[in-house]
């Protein structure tokens, strides 16, 4: 079933809130409902808006199956305050961006069927199984940050959606209703009632993946990479459907010379990122010591080429870490719809200034997360939360390939100034803060309660200041193993849940 929209996306994802409604009320008046959207956002926007409509019913709160004295306790515990109040009409929200408890309860809640309508973004479709007897897929667009534009869900993404419609083990059915700009409708029901091929994906990478054949020595030649390539998948769907992948005709000569104008492109592409060398008879190919390291991180080679081209004997930190943002890996984090402005607000913040026309840029986003990261500052909303940790999990294994590249070069230097960096990351401080910060609560501001007990000790002892506790190593001594002198320093400003830690 489809439903019709305006032009603009926001207002028709809005529009779409009463058919969203209506369909509930229609199809699955007293049974689980599952409900995707494209974002974070549109969680909220879309359980205020049927919140609303359920305002004007005789029973608002019919959606919630458990007594409000029980669903209070349970909301009492929740830290988001949106979730807070949707959970009181037995309305949940799923996403990234909720605290891992709150997720938790919203997903006992559903499942055990005590709250009815679940509103969750797309990725939820392949994570946890959550079946529904009514499934509606609100819009079939999400903002990509990458091409800065509204794009199509990929439309196995739509049937994962769809296949969580139904019960096994309740129902004989499951529903399904789409919510679709009116001039996708054709396209939609051709796709949903028709089979499809699933085709290759393996075009856009296919250096890095020649790159890792040949680091290993399974290919050492042209040849080789031809005889490669006919053993994919890619191939198999390239005599089979050859207009997809801009091929005219399946002819032995055609294929031929389409597959080998891949090859040398591919292989050129690694050889001008310092990966492979091939040799003069323009046939052998030699894998290279930056062709290695890309292969071992499973980094692209781009990343290996902006490593080899600009990192120097020596780099201050802070071009160390320009270097480091700019690794092809941080070109797929999401910059979300007006995360420009958050990210200019952010970098106000910060100490190290980024170019002011690149804020709806990936790379300059990665950048501020990292520096936020190190100041311990505010993050303007909880999806920024999620995109720090997927830019730690990738910022080791290319600090490990910055310095690997430093080593080779010879450059100690370079190499001792990236292992500070490593330990900015892993500390989560920078370079040139006190080494007490690195202790759990401990803050800037509660640095004075050392010098204020060095002192303190000091003149009980008969002398002047004495053992000044500036780092680690004189913390330990001064503690000598008991907690409680731990305690006795900064209980003062911190709870002895926090000292604990």
């Amino acid at each position: 079933m489809v439903s019709r929209g305006t032009h603009s996306t926001a207002p028709r994802m809005a529009s779409m809130n009463k058919p969203t409604f209506q369909a509930i009320r229609s199809h699955s008046p007293a049974k689980p409902v599952l409900i995707f959207v494209s974002s974070r956002r549109q969680t909220r926007l879309t359980a205020l808006d049927l919140i609303a409509y359920l305002a004007t019913e005789d029973n608002p709160k019919q959606w919630l199956h458990q007594d409000e004295r029980e669903i209070e306790a349970i909301i009492a515990t929740v830290r988001d305050s949106n979730l807070k109040l949707t959970l009181a009409f037995g309305i949940g929200m799923h996403h990234a961006g909720l605290h891992e408890r709150d997720r938790k309860t919203v997903e006992e809640l559903f499942v055990n069927c005590k709250i009815q309508v679940l509103i969750a973004t797309s990725t939820l479709a392949w994570g946890v199984n959550f079946p529904a007897h009514l499934v509606v897929v609100k819009g079939t667009e999400y903002y990509d940050g990458k091409t800065r534009r509204y794009v199509d869900y990929p439309i196995t993404d739509v049937l994962q959606m769809m296949g969580r419609a139904g019960r096994p083990q309740f129902d004989d059915q499951g529903k399904a209703v789409i919510l679709v700009h009116d001039i996708k409708k054709d396209f939609y029901k051709k796709f949903l009632y028709e089979p499809f091929p699933v085709e290759s994906s393996l075009l856009s990478v296919l250096p890095d993946h020649l790159n890792a054949e040949v680091a290993a020595g399974t290919i050492s030649s042209k040849q080789d990479a031809m005889d490669y390539i006919t053993w994919t998948y890619f191939f198999r769907r390239l005599v089979m459907n050859p207009s997809y992948y801009s091929l005219e005709d399946v002819s032995h000569e055609s294929i031929n010379k389409f597959l080998s104008n891949l090859v040398e492109k591919s292989l050129r592409d690694l050889e001008c990122s310092y990966c492979l060398e091939i040799k003069e008879d323009d046939q052998t190919i030699e894998p290279l010591t930056y062709g290695r390291i890309s292969s071992y991180y499973y980094l692209k080679h781009q990343t290996i080429r902006t490593f080899k081209e600009r990192l120097r004997a020596e780099l201050p930190l802070h071009e160390l870490l320009s270097v480091l943002t700019e690794a092809e890996e941080f070109s797929e984090l999401p910059v979300r719809h007006n995360e420009d402005q958050l990210n200019s607000q952010l970098a106000q913040q910060l100490p190290l200034k980024v170019n002011p026309h690149s804020y709806d840029s990936a790379h300059t986003k990665t950048h501020l997360l990292l520096q936020a990261h190190f100041s311990h500052a505010q993050l303007p909303c909880s999806d920024y939360n999620t995109d720090t940790k997927t830019v730690l999990d990738n910022t080791m294994r290319v600090c490990q390939a910055m310095l690997d590249v430093a080593a080779n070069e010879g450059w100690l230097v370079a190499a001792l100034s990236i292992c500070n960096l490593v330990q900015m990351v892993v500390q989560g401080r920078w370079l040139h803060d006190s080494p007490l910060l690195t202790l759990p609560h401990v803050e800037q501001q509660h640095l004075y309660l050392f010098s204020k007990w060095a002192n303190k000790k000091g003149r009980s002892s008969g002398g002047g200041p004495s053992g000044q506790i500036e780092g680690l190593p004189e913390l330990i001594a001064a503690c000598n193993g008991k907690e409680s002198v731990f305690a006795a320093i900064v209980g003062q400003e911190l709870q002895s849940s926090q000292i604990a830690q």
